[in-house]
């Protein structure tokens, strides 16, 4: 019998393409929540982002936006609107390479108060809050945020309403 070599464990092999549903959810007062994340091993490299993950068992799109919106949130009832967005994404996080197939989908809510005793455990040690943002506030600050362009992204949802098909983001690799 021959011995195979070991694998080589440096090499970064293509991951598979994560199907992802995303929620831009917002107030009655045209605030966006996003959660404030960070790297497990580096907790002081933070972002933003919308609420969402990856697709469950044979769970639709929409069925997996309103469960991690739940699961995040603690909120349910949404109104779920159109898909607003799709982009392509890949990023390291938690000690892999994760690869993205995002849709983002517009809902609406009259709640406000958050519940993250949903999180998974990945998220206990990887978010550290969430809040609203007004589209002024996300276009002024410095931190960053996912996607890229969210602030000029909201800003032409609420002066132009969604658009009639969903628009392709620019795909983004870190």
């Amino acid at each position: 019998m021959t011995e195979q070599p070991e694998r080589d464990r440096t090499r970064s092999e293509p991951a598979a393409v994560r199907q992802v549903s995303r929620v831009v959810l917002l107030d009655p007062d045209d605030r966006i929540l996003l959660l404030h994340g960070y790297e497990p091993a580096r907790p002081g490299e933070t972002w933003w982002f919308t609420p969402g993950g990856g697709l469950e068992g044979d769970e639709t799109r929409e069925e997996a936006a309103r469960r991690e919106l739940a699961e995040e949130t603690g909120i349910t009832d949404v109104a779920l609107g159109p898909v607003l967005w799709k982009r392509h994404c890949a990023f390291p996080f938690d000690g892999r390479r994760w690869e993205q197939d995002e849709w983002y989908y517009l809902a609406r809510t009259d709640r406000t108060a958050t519940d993250t005793a949903g999180h998974t455990d990945l998220e206990r040690r990887s978010v550290s809050g969430l809040r609203w943002w007004t589209s002024e506030e996300l276009s002024a600050s410095h931190e960053t945020v996912y996607p890229t362009r969210l602030a000029e992204l909201l800003r032409t949802l609420l002066d132009d309403g969604p658009p009639s098909a969903p628009v392709h983001l620019e795909t983004e690799r870190v």
